[in-house]
């Protein structure tokens, strides 16, 4: 187990013996000053518990803050808060309660390298959003707020708009796929193979955007997967026994490509092959770039004989790689 550490920029260690040689003076001092009961709990850094009466009034109670331990884990987790806000230069806090606490929300309300009105502002809005109250009529002039539509936000939808409809593909003798990226299946006449055919785009699926790698998007291997799965499932062969990458799929920055997932028949072995494909849409006569084979199957395959307790298993032949 290992443990970050980082000097600190300090005149002097605190809460340490380093402290011990004021503390006589320092308690002299505090002796003669007023105190009163908090009006709201407060979590001890001392005890690392809530407060009881009495402990914050006691000059000695500051004495011993000076000098012992900052138990700022214990206190965290006997705050029993959902929501912890932060009142300070940075977030150096927030990140401490995250390790001591596993469950619930963490604000800060400045972060040093954003503007200070616009990270107050976010940090009310997230504690606005975890059910926390906030007066905003304190906050925002009369001319920042607008009133919500009253009715259906008046129409307005907004979902990702889905470009070309499943509707079309029986007017070419297809059928319609209901997937975000296939749109449409054929059965391949007197073979047993079915071709499932779609396109991507990044203006059609944003989302495909966010899988980028120096500036390319690229389908990433799960999404690879999620098109063996479905062409499996709408067959009957819900089962990827095996899937091997071939090429990536890269998407262009406009327009998109046409993919095809072939399924192929069933083999004697059981199982039925199944292959990704795609080539550019502007370019009929491109061809097709293969970027997966694999094999489908449509039950679970046995459970082996032997346990894998022992590697290799007792009375296993090894076999040349080459």
């Amino acid at each position: 187990m290992s443990a970050r550490t980082r000097r600190l920029r300090v005149s002097h260690a605190f809460h340490s013996p380093l402290m011990e040689p004021m503390l006589a003076e320092f308690e002299q001092i505090v002796s003669g000053l007023a105190f009163s009961e908090p009006t709201i709990p407060v979590v001890s850094n001392v005890t690392g518990r809530p407060a009881e009466p009495g402990l914050l009034t006691d000059p000695g109670y500051w004495v011993r803050h000076v000098r012992e331990a900052v138990r700022f884990a214990d206190g965290v987790a006997a705050c029993q808060a959902g929501v912890f806000v932060e009142i300070g230069p940075d977030t150096t806090l927030t990140a401490l309660a995250q390790q001591s606490v596993q469950d619930g929300a963490f604000v800060a309300t400045a972060r040093k390298d954003r503007d200070e009105v616009r990270a107050l502002i976010e940090a009310l809005g997230r504690l606005h959003a975890h059910s926390v109250g906030v007066d905003w009529r304190a906050i925002l002039t009369p001319r920042a707020q607008v009133d919500l539509p009253t009715y259906a936000f008046q129409r307005e939808r907004f979902w990702i708009p889905v470009r070309g409809g499943v509707g079309e593909m029986s007017a070419a003798g297809l059928g319609a796929v209901d997937h975000p990226l296939l749109s449409a299946v054929t059965e391949v006449a007197g073979g047993g193979s079915v071709v499932f055919s779609g396109r991507l785009s990044p203006a059609v699926q944003p989302w495909l955007a966010d899988h980028a790698v120096n500036g390319t998007v690229l389908v990433p291997g799960t999404g690879l997967l999620e098109l063996v799965l479905r062409a499996g499932g709408e067959v009957g062969w819900p089962l990827v026994r095996e899937l091997t990458l071939q090429a990536p799929l890269v998407l262009p920055v406009e327009g998109g490509v046409q993919v095809q997932v072939v399924v192929g028949a069933e083999e004697e072995s059981g199982g039925r092959a199944v292959s990704i494909h795609s080539r550019p849409e502007n370019d009929a006569t491109a061809p097709w770039t293969g970027h997966a084979e694999g094999l489908l199957g449509a039950e679970p395959l046995p459970v082996a004989g032997f346990e894998l307790v022992q590697w290799p298993p007792v009375d296993a032949v090894a076999v040349e790689v080459g």
